[in-house]
C-alpha cells in the first residue's frame, strides 16, 4: 500500500454511463485499462475505479450491474499497474469482490454505514476511506444545514472512525474524507476547506476530493471541461493544509503542481 510520506494523487476511473464529469468515457474494458495505464504513466499513485455514480441526483445502480462494471476492470488493470487500485463502493459485495479481484483499498461515500459494510472491511483488513456526506446522492443537494460544518464533519468522521475501530478494523487502516460536495452548499465546501486543517490534526489520514467539482464551476464560472486550473489550486492548498491522498481527474497537471509547490514553498511540511 502507500506510504504517505507526500501528498498522493489518486486517479478517477469511472466505468459508469452517467459520472458527472466523465460519465460514459471509460465504460468499455479496453478503454478503461488505457485510461488506467496513462494515468500511471501520468503519476498516479493509486487508481480509483467507481461503478455507480454518486453525483447529485444520481440514481442506485443495482447490485450485479455494478460488479459487470467493475471487476473485469479490476482484474485486468491490477495485473498490469504498479501501483494499487481502490474500489469506490458502498456495497459490501462489490467490496469483497473487488479486493479478490486485486483491490487494495476500499473508499466508501457512507462511511461504512450499509448493512454489512463495516464487517466487509473488518473482514477484508485493507485501508478505508471514510467519507462524509448528508442524505444520500438522490436528494443531497436539497438545502443541507449545518450550524458549524466543520466541527460537524470532524465529529461524524472521528465517530465513525472509532465505531470501525471497534468492530475489527485497524487505525491504520482508516482514512477520513470530509466529502466536498456531497450535501454542502458552495458556502459550506468553503467554510470546510477553511477547516482542513483541524481535521488533519485528528491524527487520521485526510483524503479530498474536489476535482471539477460544482464548487470549482461556481467559483471559476467554468462549466466542466474547463475545471482543470480551478481543480489544479484546490488540490495544491488542500496539500497544503495536510491532505495526504488527492482524488483527481487531471493526473500530470495536479502532479507536476504539487511538484513545484514542494519545491518553492518553503513551509511546506
Amino acid at each position: 500500500m502507500l506510504t504517505l510520506d507526500r501528498p498522493r494523487v489518486m486517479g478517477v476511473l469511472n466505468v459508469t454511463p452517467d459520472s458527472f464529469s466523465d460519465g460514459g468515457q471509460w465504460l468499455g474494458k479496453s478503454a478503461a485499462i488505457d485510461h488506467a495505464l496513462a494515468m500511471q504513466e501520468a503519476g498516479a499513485d493509486i487508481i480509483d475505479i467507481g461503478g455507480e455514480s454518486t453525483r447529485p441526483g444520481a440514481q442506485a445502480v443495482p447490485l450485479q450491474k455494478e460488479l459487470d462494471r467493475v471487476l473485469p476492470v479490476i482484474e485486468a488493470i491490477a495485473a498490469n499497474l504498479s501501483i494499487p487500485v481502490s474500489i469506490d463502493t458502498s456495497k459490501p459485495a462489490v467490496m469483497r469482490a473487488a479486493v479478490h479481484a486485486g483491490a487494495g483499498m476500499l473508499n466508501d461515500v457512507y462511511a461504512l454505514r450499509m448493512q454489512g459494510a463495516v464487517e466487509a472491511a473488518a473482514e477484508l483488513a485493507v485501508p478505508v476511506c471514510l467519507m462524509h456526506m448528508q442524505g444520500e446522492p438522490r436528494v443531497m443537494q436539497n438545502d443541507p444545514v449545518y450550524e458549524d460544518v466543520g466541527a460537524e464533519v470532524r465529529q461524524f468522521l472521528l465517530q465513525r472512525a472509532s465505531e470501525c475501530e471497534a468492530a475489527g478494523i485497524s487505525q491504520h487502516n482508516i482514512l477520513l474524507d470530509p466529502g466536498f460536495g456531497f450535501g454542502k452548499t458552495l458556502q459550506q465546501n468553503t467554510e470546510l476547506f477553511h477547516s482542513l486543517p483541524g481535521l488533519v490534526s485528528s491524527g487520521y489520514p485526510v483524503l479530498v476530493g474536489v476535482s471539477r467539482k460544482a464548487m470549482i464551476g461556481a467559483l471559476t464560472g467554468r462549466d466542466v471541461s474547463r475545471r482543470t486550473a480551478g481543480s489544479i489550486s484546490a488540490a495544491v492548498l488542500a496539500a497544503q493544509a495536510g491532505a495526504a491522498i488527492i482524488r483527481v481527474h487531471d493526473v500530470a497537471e495536479t502532479r507536476d503542481a504539487l511538484k513545484v509547490a514542494t519545491a518553492l514553498w518553503q513551509g511546506w511540511a
